[in-house]
């Protein structure tokens, strides 16, 4: 059987909102909310949290995850990727357990409120898909990217057909591709590709659409979390 191992990078620095991924959402550290996903999945078997604070270690402890380590400084930097945290954790288990997953479950504490039984259908997808390098999840953008300016100086030119010619860009929205915004409800990663190329996703990246996804960058982001879930608290009960 395959071997699936859910990570949830929690570093403590954060420049918008301080200690986000701990700040309490109807009564719970936000950091629970995806640990408690990924444990009440039927597929995944072991819920690791990356964090390098002790405090939020603890918090992740209480609520099931492994933390086996504290990560270290050069990766938790402002400026560490995605890449350096994943490494680190496939370096660390290798080494101190001899253990390698076959598939990564990438779940971003900013985006809590997931249903385990949608976590279990989309793994389920990707591992019938043979020649995906990856998997991520999106949502449709309101508004299409190809109607999105970019300045040049004084003038606007949009996105897509780099043109200053902006009348085109009000074509009748059907006229042009719908366009996504990844928002971190799921990613999976395949240990075996990333080892090879050094990479995270490479150029097979199968695509999950999931409904509208609110990320918590931002306090009115947080506000909107918390209105989500007063008007639906189906979510809490699935989770705790």
């Amino acid at each position: 059987t395959m071997n699936i191992l859910a990570v949830i990078p929690a570093r403590s620095g954060s420049k918008g909102v301080p200690n986000k991924n701990i700040k309490e959402l109807a009564g719970k550290p936000l950091i629970a909310y995806s640990i408690s996903a990924a444990i009440k999945s039927k597929l995944i078997d072991r819920v690791i949290v990356s964090t390098d604070s002790e405090k939020y270690a603890s918090i992740s402890k209480d609520y099931g995850a492994e933390v086996p380590f504290i990560r270290p400084n050069e990766y938790s930097g402002d400026d560490s990727t995605d890449y350096d945290f994943v490494k680190h954790l496939l370096d660390w288990l290798a080494k101190n357990e001899g253990y390698t997953p076959d598939y990564i479950i990438h779940l971003r504490p900013t985006t809590p409120l997931r249903d385990p039984s949608i976590l279990d259908n989309v793994i389920e997808k990707f591992m019938n898909n043979g020649e995906a390098t990856s998997l991520r999840s999106a949502h449709e953008m309101p508004e299409t990217a190809y109607k999105q300016f970019e300045l040049e100086g004084k003038y606007f030119k949009t996105i897509c057909t780099d043109s200053f010619d902006l009348d085109d860009a009000n074509n009748i929205r059907q006229s042009f591709p719908k366009t996504y915004t990844p928002n971190g409800y799921v990613d999976i990663l395949r240990t075996p590709h990333i080892l090879e190329n050094h990479l995270l996703h490479g150029n097979r990246v199968m695509g999950y659409v999931t409904d509208f996804t609110i990320e918590f960058d931002t306090v009115d982001d947080f506000e909107f979390l918390e209105w989500q879930i007063n008007k639906n608290n189906q979510i809490i009960k699935k989770l705790f």
